[in-house]
């Protein structure tokens, strides 16, 4: 294994790459959004545990730069020795100062002859076999991908045909049986794979080198990526990494972090993702005692340290059993929400997680199973409309209104469809010759692993590697070409020198127009098929059975999840995200608790107003009432809002469409403190916490971050006047609801009373509780 070392460039060169890949995984994909980033320590030795590892070599790329937009420090990733060896992909991880792993499975070849299991389940039988010329004590044995891919490792070669195994293969009794269905059918046993042993003492002194010195290394512990919606059996290398390193120095603490990563469609082009940070890990003190002692105690140590580990990766990632459930799951999940409702991105993977716990505990319920059927049904009939369940709940009958609206749209699709034209032409070949060699690399993928199911982990990787290699090729082309044409033309001596130069500084410019407008053709065409539905002849009673059908399946979902909710949360009725309702909040002329502010012209998260480019002109064009400035739906028949209407927005296909803006309210009094940080770290999730505890702590003001504050009032403060935007000075903020408030209160406000009085009055009940319960002690 090659030496990593680490000289005085090393964080200039680090920052550069940091940069380059920044810019590259900010094109790939729409949104990338922390959570929990105020978790990260800032200093000593660190290791992040990520997993899922469901995208390859971006996974490590994106915990790089939340790591380093948080903390600035540097985060070197534990990198396989056969990736190393490819010439951009060994490049790019040596300048992020990587440390190569050989891994057994990588050099792992097909065995000569069938084994079977023997009644000592730690004795494997060969059948025309040669285990003495091809296992030394060590190596490993590994069975076919149909019987799980179990493994086991080879402590003795007794015979050409007889192995001891130090333990036994994983599920033996399944593998029994396994066996007698194929010797039924004619075979002798299984075939087999051998895995060489490998020395990783070079490696594993590079990792303690590194934390004793303060670093943070960043380890996928699943031991390689896949496309499964489950986690893979963790190895044992990261608790071995963090007992060795405080065995070696009992001065050093290391702390394990545990990261989730969550993709909306990872492998697509412009999709979104979520890092999670959980709460970091002390090693505790008797483990390091028991490694110590080695032998059993060690690998008692291990096993226990690896189970802490592993119970700390569920609390971050979304672990379902297999795609249907996931998919189940995600359309209870938007079922729940109350139209009109607005979910950030953390929410929606929050969410997730707690509605997989629910199912996979009670899913054997009659009410569970009645519920699956119905959500199911109503996803069959949503499919065959053509709809998306946000369109379902605001769809009133057409009218002319309806068809200005499509009419409207049409021109606007065709007119972003003639400015996105020349870019697409342009870098067409690029996204036809990616797409190829992925899927290709897919295949291969798939083919040489033993858990994928799809490949598809590897799909995004290789679409932005065959990018960056073919978009040089083809702009020297296009430049080259260009120069032809104005030799051709007989251009002046001095146009002809500079038509390259000129080609290549136009061409980026005119992809990126591409990509953005583009962009805002997709979201005009999503957002057409609800239209012509409406305006199609004999649909308006499919419709109108979807709309009720939602309305009983949701109410039916909020039902169960309040009888069963209770049972699996002891915090339920305090920690929901949020209290649902089966149809959309009455709209009213005046601002009431349940009104959500927009994001002003439509501007997105990005600040990027072709984003989102219908909202401003549909609600102005299209809202027909004396309050048209703050604008109306098309789809609500009419009725009167101050809000600009979301459902109307093409974009907001579910919640992990949509921007995500926290919903958080900062008093001025504790902006100050964040004027002195860099104005990237000013704004951070990190920074916005430690205030809501501090705050909290004092009982004074403080910040309106309880899902139940945030989500059930509707305010969205990342997009509102009183967002989160921290310029370095104090700014004046309207009042928020303090913490602690109540669900059921909440509950119980009048949705007609304006926002700033319903606060007002929650507080000052509020105080006076906390008043009465201090002098009552």
């Amino acid at each position: 294994m090659t030496a990593v070392h680490i000289n005085a460039d090393s964080d200039l060169v680090y920052d550069t790459a940091l940069v380059f890949w920044k810019i590259v995984t900010n094109i790939f994909f729409r949104e990338i959004r922390p959570r929990g980033a105020f978790n990260i320590p800032r200093d000593g030795p660190v290791i992040f545990v990520a997993a899922p590892h469901n995208n390859q070599f971006l996974d490590p790329l994106l915990l790089y730069q939340q790591v380093h937009k948080e903390t600035g420090r540097h985060v070197r990733s534990l990198i396989a020795a056969k990736s190393m060896k490819r010439k951009v992909v060994g490049f790019f991880a040596g300048l992020m100062a990587s440390i190569p792993v050989v891994r057994a499975a990588d050099d792992m070849k097909p065995g000569t002859g069938t084994i079977t299991i023997s009644e000592d389940s730690c004795i494997v039988i060969g059948h025309g076999t040669c285990f003495t010329s091809e296992f030394k004590p060590k190596m490993q044995v590994m069975l076919p991908k149909s019987v799980g891919s179990s493994v086991a490792e080879v402590v003795e070669v007794l015979s050409d045909t007889k192995l001891r195994l130090k333990k036994e293969f994983q599920g033996t009794a399944r593998l029994r049986e396994k066996l007698k269905e194929l010797q039924a059918s004619g075979q002798q046993g299984f075939s087999f794979q051998k895995l060489p042993f490998v020395d990783q003492h070079e490696m594993y002194q590079h990792v303690y080198q590194s934390l004793t010195e303060g670093g943070s290394i960043c380890i996928f512990p699943e031991g390689g990526s896949h496309d499964r919606t489950d986690l893979l059996p963790l190895k044992a290398g990261v608790s071995l990494m963090a007992l060795g390193a405080m065995a070696n120095n009992p001065d050093l603490r290391v702390k394990i972090v545990p990261v989730g990563l969550s993709y909306f469609h990872a492998h697509r082009f412009r999709s979104r993702a979520v890092i999670e940070f959980g709460s970091p890990l002390d090693v505790p003190p008797e483990f390091v005692e028991m490694f110590k002692q080695g032998g059993e105690k060690k690998r008692e140590a291990v096993g226990k340290f690896l189970n802490v580990i592993y119970d700390a990766l569920k609390t971050v990632t979304l672990r379902a059993p297999d795609y249907d459930t996931l998919m189940l799951i995600q359309a209870a999940r938007r079922l729940y929400k109350t139209p009109g409702q607005h979910l950030t991105l953390g929410q929606v993977v929050e969410l997730n997680k707690r509605f997989l716990q629910g199912y996979l505990h009670f899913k054997d319920e009659p009410k569970v199973q009645k519920l699956r059927e119905d959500v199911l049904k109503y996803n069959r009939l949503l499919r065959d409309l053509g709809l998306r369940d946000h369109q379902v709940p605001k769809a009133q009958k057409a009218g002319w209104k309806t068809f200005g609206l499509l009419s409207y749209r049409l021109i606007l699709l065709t007119v972003w469809t003639v400015l996105a034209l020349p870019g697409v032409i342009l870098n067409g070949p690029i996204f036809v010759i990616a797409s190829v060699i992925s899927r290709n690399k897919a295949k291969e993928a798939l083919a040489a692993s033993q858990v994928k199911i799809a490949g598809r982990d590897v799909l995004a990787t290789w679409k932005i590697l065959v990018a960056l290699g073919v978009t040089p090729v083809l702009y020297a082309f296009y430049a080259l070409l260009a120069t032809a044409v104005a030799v051709k033309a007989s251009f002046p001596p001095r146009w002809r020198m500079w038509t390259p130069f000129i080609v290549l500084m136009i061409l980026p410019m005119v992809g990126y127009a591409a990509l953005k407008f583009g962009e805002a053709g997709v979201d005009v065409l999503k957002s057409l098929r609800p239209l012509v539905v409406a305006l199609f002849p004999g649909q308006q009673r499919s419709l109108d059975k979807l709309k009720q059908m939602r309305e009983d399946v949701a109410n039916e979902l909020a039902e169960v999840i309040n009888e069963f909710g209770p049972k699996v949360f002891e915090d339920f009725d305090q920690m929901r995200i949020l209290v649902p309702s089966a149809t959309a909040p009455p709209s009213s002329g005046q601002s009431g608790i349940w009104r959500r502010k927009s994001a002003t012209g439509g501007v997105d998260a990005q600040g990027n107003l072709l984003s989102h480019p219908m909202t401003w002109l549909d609600e102005r064009l299209f809202g027909w009432s004396s309050s048209a400035y703050r604008g109306t739906s098309a789809w609500a028949g009419g009725t009167r809002s101050q809000e600009i209407s979301r459902s109307a927005t093409p974009d907001l296909s579910d919640e992990e469409d949509e921007p995500d803006y926290d919903n958080l309210l900062v008093p001025s009094g504790d902006s100050h403190s964040l004027a002195s940080r860099p104005r990237s770290q000013r704004s951070s999730y990190a920074d916005v916490t430690r205030l809501r505890r501090t705050s909290s702590a004092a009982n004074t003001q403080s910040l309106a971050f309880t899902p139940a504050a945030a989500v059930v009032t509707g305010e969205e403060a990342g997009v509102s006047q009183d967002g989160l935007h921290f310029r370095g000075q104090s700014r004046v903020r309207k009042a928020s609801l303090s913490d602690g408030v109540p669900v059921q209160i909440i509950g119980m406000v009048d949705r007609e009373e304006p926002f700033k009085d319903a606060t007002q009055d929650l507080n000052t009940e509020m105080r006076k509780r906390r008043s009465s319960q201090s002098h009552g002690d």
